[in-house]
């Protein structure tokens, strides 16, 4: 969607909304990525973030008329993206809350030593990533939906201040304070508990068998290190602008974006060829 001219844009909107199926093809395949990846930040679990891809998606398919181009096509489908997670209740995390009290404790009070080996001879380097890549992940998960959405927009995003604003309607002030303090509490227990993005004790290496025992982790699906990774560039042309917000050091590495499974690719592209979608278009 990026390297499509705002003329260009528009002329696959109107073909769109007149009923054709290559222009809404090119329009969702454009755009399902980030969405993607907003839902599995916010969600935390590739299962919830595939179901909430595909209800997201239909949305923006049964709204899509309703775009008059005030902002951005990516904008404007970040903002259907984020109000629908914001309220979203049909996942994990939803019937589970976690906090970082929690969080802190497990880490520093699991007796990880008195776990017998559960790796089912999988390459434990292999194991230890995947579990980084998960902890990481589901820890936004301790932040509030509001705290977690200006997070993920402004570190991961890296939206405009302005734009991450509007979306979540807070002016830019507000927001650049929001994300300044998120980010901070973030780094700052990063940089207490975890051993790998900080100075912390933690190693995923050594709490492999525990986070297996616990179902944190399972070896027979590894959803973060079979994932294909979006190229770094890709991402920096998804965001309008980009602007300085704080000195804060913290890189959040793990932050990083993946292609969107093969199975939401599938069910989106059975949606175009099925026979319920000039319904689902004209609803």
């Amino acid at each position: 969607m990026n390297n499509k001219t705002n003329e260009e844009l528009q002329a696959l909107i109107d073909q769109a909304t007149a009923g054709n199926k290559s222009a809404l093809e090119t329009l969702i395949t454009g755009v399902q990525d980030i969405v993607f990846n907003l839902s599995l930040r916010m969600l935390g679990t590739f299962a919830d973030a595939q179901d909430a891809t595909q209800d997201i998606l239909l949305k923006v398919i049964t709204h899509l008329s309703s775009f008059r181009g005030d902002s951005s096509f990516t904008t404007w489908v970040f903002g259907i993206a984020a109000n629908h997670l914001k309220t979203c209740k049909k996942h994990m995390f939803a019937r589970f809350p976690l906090s970082f009290e929690f969080y802190g404790d497990d880490i520093q009070n699991a007796r990880i030593e008195d776990v017998p080996d559960l790796t089912q001879n999988v390459e434990k380097n292999l194991l230890a990533e995947e579990l980084k890549m998960s902890c990481t992940n589901v820890m936004l998960q301790c932040l509030d939906v509001e705290s977690r959405c200006i997070f993920i927009l402004g570190t991961m995003f890296k939206l405009d201040s302005r734009i991450a604003g509007d979306l979540l309607d807070m002016t830019p002030e507000a927001y650049r304070k929001r994300l300044s303090r998120v980010r901070k509490k973030m780094a700052d227990f990063l940089g207490q508990y975890c051993g790998e993005y900080g100075n912390g004790a933690c190693r995923c290496r050594e709490r492999i068998n525990y986070a297996i025992q616990s179902r944190r982790l399972n070896p027979g699906q590894l959803d973060y290190t079979s994932a294909s990774e979006i190229p770094a560039q890709t991402m920096l042309d998804v965001k309008n602008a980009m602007e300085d917000i704080d000195d804060l050091s913290q890189d959040f590495s793990f932050l990083k974006p993946y292609r969107s499974p093969e199975r939401t690719r599938d069910l989106i592209l059975e949606l175009f060829d099925s026979a319920q979608l000039s319904i689902i278009r004209e609803a």
